[in-house]
């Protein structure tokens, strides 16, 4: 098992630097209407943001890092003249929770749930801000004027305090890090707990929501997606589970297992093997990352 762990270590180190290649290719940002007073930014190197117009004033939703921020923040200015007053961040990594400064500079009130704030304190960056506040709970439920907005707290899926933001009355969500449509799982899936990926998502799927938007790949998509997504991984989950069964060597599995339902998804051919060594090793050593939480329903503040 050590030296599975090894070649796991270092099958991680080469994916990362092939993925991440992938997120410096430009591509031109642009603002996108979803529905009535609520936008997508398409940011130009990957992560899409979200910002509601609403009588309060304008709220953000992911600002990534600073050179997004900056965009978003121009991007806004071209749709309203109304000021932007709050910003959420989906959960604590580095890549997603940048650019707090560019919206705080202007008195922005900021929000993440605290299990990333604590993180945040913990694991400085030089383009992180800590919000100025945070909330505890499952979820909570925030009316921005003539706009109501739902944080669902989902534990134990992807990353610390993941918050996927609801709007009810629009039956619109935003999902983080979780969810990109047409395509495998991000790479050798990093800072993923597989079964509680798979409980977040069919708590994303008993929302009412028509619309979602996502924070990298194709900027929109149905509930279609969302179910696809959770079925791609409980299908993998069942090839490997078959191979188990048929007794095939362990350190084979990964190249074995074919699901050739997505082979027309997105780094199919490139990532599949990898998602099928952390689904694998998930299912024979168990589940991690996990972490225990006390039963807090309480906001922190309110």
């Amino acid at each position: 098992m050590k030296n599975l762990l090894k070649l796991f270590t270092r099958t991680l180190l080469i994916a990362f630097l092939f993925a991440f290649s992938g997120h410096l290719l430009a591509q031109e940002s642009k603002v996108m209407e979803i529905t009535k007073d609520v936008y997508c930014f398409v940011g130009a190197h990957g992560y899409n943001s979200v910002f509601i117009v609403s009588t309060k004033g304008v709220i953000v939703i992911e600002p990534v890092n600073t050179a997004h921020a900056k965009e978003l923040l121009k991007a806004i200015k071209g749709v309203t003249s109304q000021p932007v007053k709050y910003l959420h961040y989906s959960h604590n990594h580095w890549d997603h929770a940048g650019g707090g400064e560019v919206f705080e500079e202007l008195g922005v009130k900021s929000l993440v749930h605290y299990e990333a704030m604590e993180w945040m304190k913990e694991n400085p960056h030089k383009d992180m801000r800590v919000p100025d506040r945070s909330w505890a709970g499952n979820i909570k439920k925030i009316t921005y004027g003539d706009k109501k907005l739902e944080l669902h707290y989902l534990r134990n899926s992807h990353g610390l305090g993941m918050t996927v933001f609801f709007l009810p009355k629009e039956k619109l969500v935003y999902i983080a890090d979780l969810i990109t449509p047409d395509r495998v799982i991000f790479s050798i899936v990093p800072d993923f707990n597989i079964n509680g990926t798979v409980r977040a998502i069919e708590a994303i799927e008993a929302l009412n929501f028509e619309t979602a938007i996502f924070s990298h790949g194709r900027y929109i998509g149905t509930r279609k997606d969302v179910t696809m997504a959770r079925e791609y991984i409980q299908d993998v989950q069942a090839a490997v589970k078959a191979e188990f069964a048929k007794g095939t060597n362990f350190m084979e599995i990964p190249y074995v297992v074919k699901v050739p339902k997505y082979e027309h998804w997105g780094m199919y051919d490139k990532w599949l093997s990898y998602n099928v060594w952390r689904i694998m090793l998930d299912m024979y050593m168990g589940p991690y990352p996990w972490r225990y939480e006390p039963n807090l329903q309480k906001p922190a503040f309110e």
